[in-house]
């Protein structure tokens, strides 16, 4: 079938992209879904740093390359050996698909699939290609390829969630929550008279906020460069916000830290905030050649641990219900980290928006695409 998407044409393209349009919005060739793979009417599609880190050339991909990985939509086909979701069914994207047969699988969200991470980094489904343009082919984007009006994705990059969860709500559900969120759930695991500080306040900052407000964390900071996202911070529970030089001149430390910014300087930050004892966790994804400086001694002599955390140590399937219950309740406010709703072929500009900090969450909406 024909459908509409965003593809990258090529990486590392100047800023700003609103001029040097590294992304076309055109017609895309989607075969039909594989045996095991579901075809999905794209409702909303968040903008993360993992798309602009592609973009920008930080994290190498294959190009052309449909881009999109946070992303819910609504099931209109199953493959033959789907047989327990089908038409209708509203589903949220996890960007890191589980086979759960690899060793990977089985250490509880720790790793990341072997077979679903080889997929990834070869830009295909963990069965194949589905995606072509002119007759050559176009590589997915982690399993999804969300920035599109339909998508096609192996069953397990699917979790199927209630007609109640809006689209919107959904897809933010599917990287953004389960990543900044997760650090919290999976890996602090924080008790409410612990402190936890948030190092780095995008998307994934902020759900690692709000999931610490939910969990009853009693004291929850803020950290950033930018004053807007401090305040943002506050409005949405944080206890208390500083930039990273206030931080360093008052001392304040704290026993759980997650650093969610994905560039070495605030994993120094996050490491130097971290209590004795406590445990530096790092979520962020800087370029590969980035270097940070810490000291080995103190992690010696203050016991610490630091800890990566991919996809927030995620099982999606696991992880995603509880997050929309949470939302059900009125715990986890997901629609106030969007900060904008835009098109599709908004896409160049959203892209100089998320690389200037000026954006937490934009998603795309399809009905106005």
């Amino acid at each position: 079938m024909k459908i509409v998407g965003a593809v990258l044409e090529k990486s590392g393209r100047p800023r700003p992209y609103a001029r040097s349009r590294p992304i076309t919005v055109g017609e895309v060739e989607l075969a039909d879904p594989g045996p095991t793979e579901l075809l999905v009417k794209i409702e909303a599609a968040g903008v993360c740093h993992s798309d602009l880190s592609v973009v920008d050339g930080n994290r190498p991909r294959p190009t052309p390359m449909l881009l999109g990985h946070e992303a819910a939509g609504v099931v209109i086909g199953a493959g033959t050996a789907v047989d327990d979701i089908g038409p209708g069914q509203r589903v949220v994207m996890s960007f890191l698909p589980r086979c759960g047969r690899c060793h990977e699988c089985g250490q509880g969200g720790r790793l990341p699939c072997s077979a679903g991470s080889a997929a990834n980094t070869a830009g295909t489904l963990l069965g194949g290609r589905r995606l072509t343009r002119a007759g050559r082919p176009v590589h997915h984007h982690l399993g999804v390829s969300g920035f599109a009006t339909y998508a096609v994705v192996d069953r397990a990059s699917a979790v199927p969630v209630g007609p109640d969860i809006p689209a919107e709500v959904a897809a933010v559900l599917g990287c953004a929550v389960l990543t900044g969120g997760g650090a919290v759930l999976n890996v602090a695991k924080p008790a409410p008279t612990d402190s936890l500080m948030v190092v780095g306040l995008g998307g994934v900052g902020m759900a690692a906020v709000i999931t610490a407000r939910a969990l009853q964390v009693s004291r929850v900071i803020a950290v950033d460069t930018e004053e807007s996202k401090l305040g943002q911070a506050a409005a949405l529970g944080a206890t208390e916000t500083y930039s990273p030089a206030q931080l360093a001149e008052l001392g304040i430390k704290a026993r759980h830290v997650i650093d969610c910014a994905g560039h070495p300087r605030a994993f120094e930050t996050a490491f130097g905030a971290t209590q004795p004892g406590g445990n530096t966790i790092t979520v962020g994804l800087p370029a590969a050649t980035a270097l940070a400086a810490v000291s080995p001694l103190t992690i010696t002599a203050e016991a610490r641990t630091v800890v990566g955390s991919y996809l927030g140590s995620a099982i999606p399937a696991r992880d995603i219900p509880r997050y929309a219950q949470l939302w059900r309740e009125g715990k986890l406010p997901v629609d106030r980290l969007i900060s904008s709703r835009i098109r599709l072929d908004q896409i160049n500009e959203a892209m100089d928006r998320l690389a200037d900090g000026r954006a937490i969450r934009q998603v795309i909406l399809f009905d106005e695409a």
